[in-house]
């Protein structure tokens, strides 16, 4: 973190302090396991903590103010109305004092994985900075954001959201160059009613940026296909099959582990491999591409860049376990990631059964039963030899899949994941590949972990 008076918080927060304010600042915290010497601690609420609680300790632990919403005893308070508004407020204070090139990304499905993709081809010919996992929200943007430095010449940010307004909370905070949408699909429809409300929130994302800042999009996405453009913004939409997109694949295989695919841009066409499969993946690699091409970056550089991503931790992560190729994909789950996560599991290079471990897919709402179907369905169109499922609606998997002609007695569902766990460890054979697919609350890494 670069140099930041007290007195410049107190002013962006337009908070009550009767203190002096030259002091110099070393950090910005909301956490005071996170509390060093010179910090500023933010006292944000939740539905199961309250930050205030912790004032007094963070002035203990060594930091020269604290931000409430209302004075506490033994603590130096900035007082304001709202800690959380606060915290958005220095981050976009800082922020401003930076003239670089800042991506924001959004998106239903993909947004982490072309965050990566994205950084990498930024990297080439930038000092970058990126959101690091999954902090994309409006404690983790900030944080992220407080990482600047003067050596930065450039951002890679990551914007998620559950509900109206904080994609523009977000993007008024980090005020974007760049605009990146990867898709809309039905994560939080329980919240937002419908993909065109999921649209809506997504657009926010333009709300910070400047009217001149290109927003690139999927022409593959029906919703984001249709967006109009009503001002001087460009627009840049790229394809795995349309040809009339400014950046398209063709010719796309699958080698091994790999995907070998052509891009096509501005009438040229550059030869480019991708670490792991999936067509969803190739999405990732092009939108990376749209990126760098606003940037001047060189193809040659983006191809590289692009042949450098490797999955990691709990998505799409391909191992071998005992001669089984294991699939983890358990960080989250949607109707589109989860078909995505199908197609990859039949691509996959096996002499023996593909076995697809799905879990419910959280936060649908009253379309779940049908959606939860509809992923069903589509584990019999990749080819899938086995389904295993568990959760409440895990029963919809399966009628999805036996409608569609898969064998009743090789689609399965489990009281718990002990009894999955135990049953898959019994027909598992070498040369087989298994998905493990679900929302992060499932947990299935922990099937995974009990077949090592």
């Amino acid at each position: 973190m670069e140099r930041l008076l007290l007195s410049e918080i107190v002013t962006a927060v337009r908070g009550s302090f009767g203190y002096p304010g030259d002091i110099e600042v070393s950090s910005i915290s909301t956490d005071t396991r996170t509390i060093e010497k010179g910090a500023v601690f933010v006292a944000l609420k939740g539905k199961n903590f309250d930050g205030h609680n912790y004032a007094k300790k963070a002035m203990e632990l060594g930091a020269v103010a604290v931000i409430t919403e209302r004075a506490i005893e033994g603590a130096k308070c900035i007082i304001v109305d709202s800690a959380q508004t606060a915290l958005l407020e220095i981050a976009g204070y800082y922020r401003d004092k930076f003239s670089i090139r800042l991506v924001g990304i959004t998106g239903s499905v993909g947004k982490t994985t072309t965050k990566e993709f994205v950084f990498l081809v930024m990297s080439k010919k930038f000092k970058t900075l990126k959101t690091e996992k999954n902090f994309n929200n409006e404690i983790g943007l900030p944080m992220t954001l407080f990482n600047l430095t003067q050596e930065h010449e450039a951002a890679v940010i990551e914007m998620g959201m559950s509900n109206f307004g904080e994609i523009s909370r977000l993007s008024l905070t980090a005020k974007p160059g760049l605009c990146l949408i990867t898709n809309i699909g039905y994560s939080h429809i329980e919240n937002l009613g419908s993909q065109e409300n999921i649209l809506n929130a997504k657009m926010e994302i333009l709300d910070g940026a400047d009217e001149n800042a290109p927003l690139i999009l999927s022409k593959d996405d029906k919703l984001l296909n249709t967006i109009e453009n009503r001002s001087n913004r460009k627009i840049v939409y790229y394809s795995v099959s349309d040809k009339s997109a400014d950046v398209y694949a063709s010719d796309i295989h699958t080698k091994s582990d790999k995907i070998e695919f052509n891009i096509n841009s501005d009438g040229k066409s550059y030869k480019a491999v991708i670490n792991c499969l999936g067509e969803h993946n190739v999405k990732n690699a092009l939108a990376a591409f749209c990126v760098g091409r606003e940037y001047e970056i060189s193809p040659k550089d983006m191809i590289d860049a692009i042949g450098e991503f490797t999955p990691d931790g709990i998505r799409q992560k391909v191992s071998d376990i005992n001669g089984v190729k294991i699939i983890a994909d358990c960080y989250n789950s949607s109707p589109d990631s989860a078909k995505s996560a199908l197609h990859m599991l039949s691509q996959i290079d096996t002499q023996g059964r593909r076995i697809a471990v799905l879990g419910d897919m959280l936060e649908l709402g009253q379309l779940s039963r049908e959606l939860h179907k509809t992923v069903g369905e589509a584990v019999c169109g990749e080819g899938i030899d086995i389904l295993l499922c568990y959760g409440e609606m895990s029963k919809y998997y399966i009628s999805g899949a036996v409608k569609k002609g898969l064998a009743q007695d090789k689609a399965m569902i489990f009281d718990s994941k002990e009894e999955l766990s135990r049953y898959l460890k019994s027909i598992i054979k070498e040369g087989d590949a298994v998905l493990f697919k679900a929302s992060r609350g499932m947990k299935f890494e922990s099937i995974i972990e009990d077949l090592k």
